[in-house]
Order: C-alpha cells, then sequence, then structure tokens
C-alpha cells in the first residue's frame, strides 16, 4: 500500500474511499427511522454472528504514544484487536476495536476500508475504535508523512507493521466468516464500578480549570477532591445463540491507564479485566470499548504504582462480571445500523499550518514538541479536503450501540442516554481521531490541558450534538 503524499494518485484512492463512506451514508439516510422505534430490517430468523481476533503488537523498537515516549522494549501483555461482523440485516455490518492509542483520520478510513473488502461490504457500515491504552501504537499516516520529512524525528508509525496489520485484519475476518453461527437473542446489563473513574478537569472558584487530575496522581488534594461528573456505570451488551452467550461488549469511560511510559507494551487494567473475563469464558468473545472519557481518569484512586495496576484490574473485572449477572437474553425483534456523516470545523483562529509546520521543523524542540503537532497539521489538511468522520448506530430492539470519534468527552455520552432514555444506549469514542479530544462549548472558556489539544472550534459542540441526535432518531430541536 502507497503511504504517500495524498497529494498525489493515494489522494485520490483516499477521497474515492471517503466518498464511498458518504455515498453509503446517503443511500442509507433516507432508510433512518425519524423516532424510535426504529424499523426492524430483520426479524431474528437468519441472523448470523462471526467473531474475529488478531494480534497488533508492535515489535521491539516501535514508537509508542506518537514517539515521545520510550519505544518498545518489552511486551508485557500482547496488544489484540477484536471484533464482529453481523450477518443477515442487509449488507453486513463490522464493529472493531483496537488495543491502540488511536487510530486517525486516513489510519482509520484504511482500517475501515480493509475490513469492509474482507467483509464483502462497505466502509459505511464498519466502526473501528481503540480503548486508548498509551503503551501503544497512535496511528496517524499523515502525521507519519510530516514527521518522515523532517529527517530527525521518530516515526508515529511504522508503515510496514501497519499494512501488516490490515493484511491480519483480513485474514482475521475471513477466518471468522468461515466460523459464523446463529443468535437470536440480545441482554443488557450495568453496574456501578468502584473507584476507578474520576473527572480529569478541576476547576476554580472562577470557573476555570486550575489543575488536570490526569490518569495517575499523588496529590493528596487530588484524591481528596470528589469524583465530580462521570458515568459512573460499565455497560454489557451480549448476544445469544438460544441459551449460549457467544459475544459480549464492554463499555466504560475513563482513560485507561495505570502507568505508561516505560517501553513496556500492555493492555492495562481495563486490556487486562477483559483477558481475564476471557479466560473465565472460552467459548464467548468479549469486547471491550472506552466510552467517551476524554475528561475522565483515574487519577483520584490511582497514584501510578505498578501495585496499583492489579487494584484497578481487579475493579474493572469485577464491573464485567457484575454487569453479566444481570444479563436477561430477550429474542431480537429488530436491528437496523444508521450512520451520519459531520463535518468538524477547524479552530483556524488558533492552528494555522504554516506556522505549526515552522515550529516541526525546529530541531531546537523536543520530540513531543515536534511530533505532537504534526497531529494537528494532519487534521487541518483532512478538513481542507472535506473528509468528514462517519458516525454510526446498531440499535437492536431497546438498544443503542451508539460510535462515536476521538476524544469526546462524558458529557456526550450522558446527553446521548438523556436524549433516548427509554432505550439502553451504550456508547463506544476513540473512534475516528482526527480531532484528538472534543470538548463541550462550554469547556473552551475554562481551559485546560484538553482545550489546549482540541483541533476543533466549540461550534463541534452543536455539530456533534446534532450528529448524536441524528443516530438516536431524535429530531434537533428547533433554534
Amino acid at each position: 500500500m502507497d503511504h504517500r503524499s495524498p497529494s498525489s494518485v493515494p489522494r485520490r484512492t483516499f477521497l474515492e474511499t471517503a466518498a464511498a463512506v458518504g455515498a453509503g451514508v446517503l443511500g442509507h439516510q433516507s432508510q433512518v427511522a425519524s423516532a424510535f422505534p426504529f424499523a426492524a430490517d430483520l426479524l431474528a430468523d437468519g441472523l448470523r454472528i462471526a467473531p474475529f481476533r488478531f494480534d497488533v503488537t508492535p515489535p521491539e523498537g516501535h514508537s509508542l504514544c506518537g514517539g515521545w515516549i520510550k519505544p518498545v522494549v518489552a511486551v508485557d501483555d500482547p496488544l489484540e484487536a477484536i471484533g464482529f461482523v453481523l450477518l443477515g440485516a442487509g449488507k453486513p455490518i463490522v464493529i472493531c476495536v483496537v488495543d491502540w492509542t488511536g487510530l486517525l483520520n486516513e489510519a482509520n478510513l484504511q482500517w475501515r476500508a480493509a475490513l469492509a473488502e474482507a467483509a464483502q461490504t462497505t466502509p459505511d457500515r464498519v466502526t473501528v475504535h481503540c480503548v486508548h491504552q498509551h503503551n501503544a501504537p497512535f496511528a496517524c499516516l499523515e502525521a507519519q508523512r510530516i514527521v518522515a520529512s523532517q529527517g530527525d524525528l521518530p516515526d508515529i508509525i511504522n508503515l510496514q507493521f501497519f499494512d501488516d496489520c490490515l493484511d491480519r485484519a483480513r485474514q482475521a475476518v475471513l477466518a471468522g466468516l468461515q466460523q459464523a453461527r446463529p443468535i437470536n437473542q440480545v441482554a443488557t446489563g450495568q453496574t456501578r464500578v468502584d473507584r476507578v473513574a474520576a473527572n480529569r478537569r478541576i476547576l476554580g472558584p472562577t470557573g476555570s480549570v486550575v489543575s488536570q487530575r490526569g490518569s495517575s496522581s499523588r496529590n493528596p488534594e487530588h484524591q481528596r477532591l470528589p469524583e465530580g461528573r462521570i458515568d459512573p456505570n460499565l455497560k454489557t451488551v451480549a448476544f445469544y445463540d438460544g441459551d449460549e452467550k457467544v459475544l459480549a461488549c464492554h463499555y466504560y469511560a475513563c482513560h485507561p491507564m495505570s502507568y505508561y511510559g516505560d517501553g513496556r507494551v500492555s493492555s492495562d487494567f481495563c486490556g487486562l479485566a477483559r483477558k481475564r473475563r476471557q479466560q473465565d469464558e472460552p467459548q464467548c468473545v468479549h469486547l471491550y470499548f472506552n466510552g467517551c472519557g476524554g475528561n475522565i481518569g483515574a487519577g483520584k484512586y490511582n497514584d501510578g504504582s505498578p501495585e496499583m495496576r492489579p487494584v484497578l484490574t481487579q475493579r474493572i473485572y469485577d464491573a464485567i462480571v457484575q454487569s453479566e449477572a444481570a444479563l436477561n437474553p430477550q429474542p431480537i425483534r429488530s436491528l437496523r445500523w444508521v450512520t451520519q456523516d459531520i463535518q468538524p470545523p477547524p479552530d483556524r483562529s488558533r492552528w494555522n499550518e504554516a506556522e505549526i509546520m515552522q515550529a516541526i521543523s525546529d530541531s531546537r524542540q523536543p520530540v513531543v514538541a515536534r511530533n505532537r503537532p504534526a497531529y494537528t497539521v494532519a487534521f487541518l489538511r483532512r478538513c481542507a479536503q472535506q473528509i468528514p468522520i462517519t458516525l454510526s448506530g446498531l440499535h437492536i430492539n431497546q438498544t443503542s450501540l451508539l460510535h462515536l470519534p476521538s476524544e469526546s468527552f462524558v458529557e456526550y455520552q450522558l446527553s446521548a442516554q438523556s436524549h433516548a432514555p427509554e432505550r439502553f444506549v451504550a456508547c463506544a469514542a476513540y473512534g475516528d481521531g482526527g480531532p484528538w479530544y472534543i470538548p463541550t462549548a462550554a469547556a473552551y472558556p475554562q481551559g485546560g490541558y484538553a482545550v489546549s489539544v482540541a483541533w476543533c472550534a466549540p461550534q463541534i459542540d452543536e455539530v456533534l450534538t446534532n450528529g448524536i441526535r441524528h443516530i438516536l432518531g431524535i429530531a434537533a430541536p428547533h433554534s
């Protein structure tokens, strides 16, 4: 696969693929119900599921988290991509989650295209998410081209490794399709997670951010302060073949790092909890999705010591088990896939491509001050090409799986649930990570780290919120 600048032939390929996504979305929008319940695309008879999984562990020496932390020196536990293909509801639907920091812009689109090719569907019926561990790859192909052109910066993503992962993806899907099995029931459950998540943004008396609690902290004040606004619940959606649980998706909103930066690859506490549950139930495939955790971390309860990783793992594992204890399978009576394209508005008042490129070329700056801005430029170029982000939702009976981009703030998840209180709404964020953080409009004047690395203008709030409402079949409010 050619990863040269998208200004040449690969750019046409990229835009043609994006156009195919857009065409698929436009072709599907006419079928979207204006309100619940969504019309059925199928009866339960004939619905099948094909789970797949494959290794995505980076090799020794590979960059982690964009190249500004220590590269791979060892693997504590391998990284995986896990997903499933749904068959029998029109063109196949593919949902996948990856133990990487992020898949941004063209990288996300190429993963969707590869999975679509293998499943014989279209990219608009594929969604790919990351769990967002930091001792893991952070893939943006345009950002990689930018840093490679400098000649003195570490790679963001090794292109051969990236292509190898796409090959494994195709092979895994093809193998999974050979083992597809019927499903005819769905179940949901949720439970409150014990002492993991807390809001990262600590506001002072004037309403501005005065401190970030982060994923870990040894600051007693950070530990003393309340959790703040979070979604405390871990949610599970499971699929059954008769009485046998075939696949379970788990959702929780929190940055998933106990500690990182030591070069030791790990799926960290959320991935380790998922793996432990998988060992409990080898006949059932378990997936873990990070919800809208852009402003959520474990810093209230985590001091960053190695001893805390198994403690946090146990807490997530316990929540998974408890959420599954409430599962009550019901016959699948309706299933519908809904999509909506959005155009995130870049904040060009803050981000100027020429100025950023000049800073990237300044060899006196540390790597983080040069590699990270490459992601900003990549997003600005994406916006100039008007390549949309595709939101999607899988609606099964009274359950909605909502697929959102990037590091969305938890408020988007909470508002999505409030939009459809009669439904069980489970949110997966960290899809297409091009925008980086997606704060709410109210968060921008408050400042803080997340706002400083949000490439979108505050208008993204209205754009994303309206997109979510569309996916959920809720009419936008009149202005």
